[in-house]
């Protein structure tokens, strides 16, 4: 049987709760990996060790970043000290649904960026790559 988008989604939250040692109802689409739940970027690691080994698709630290910034240069997406620029917040609006730029109450870092990666982005990027996994 392929696997739906549920089934990802259930495989992302049982990476994330078990990498963090939360609850995985605690880990809700909407909830940020590096924010709300507070992973740290060695936790970021082991959920996507733990994904590849239980979903067999592999995902990189590189891949969301490239995700992220989608190969614009990072003085295109950004200014000198390191502030996103309008290049890259159009861009991020493109690919994290859940970005809105009128809520910013400060300007948004390069470092910012991944705080706004949530389990739903993970789970849509898993299933992104175990599509085109498929495919080939």
């Amino acid at each position: 049987m392929i696997p739906t988008l549920t089934d990802y989604l259930s495989a992302v939250q049982a990476a994330v709760a078990d990498a963090l040692g939360i609850d995985e109802d605690e880990a809700v689409p909407e909830a940020t990996l590096l924010g709300e739940l507070g992973a740290e970027s060695i936790d970021l690691l082991d959920i996507l060790f733990r994904l590849e080994r239980t979903t067999k698709v592999k995902i990189t630290v590189a891949d969301i970043a490239d995700l992220l910034q989608g190969g614009i240069p990072d003085e295109e997406f950004g200014d000198e000290n390191e502030v996103v620029n309008e290049t890259g917040l159009a861009h991020l609006e493109k690919v994290l649904p859940q970005f809105d730029r009128s809520q910013l109450t400060e300007p948004l870092t390069a470092e910012g960026v991944l705080g706004l990666f949530t389990v739903q982005n993970l789970t849509d990027l898993l299933t992104e790559r175990a599509k085109a996994a498929e495919a080939a």
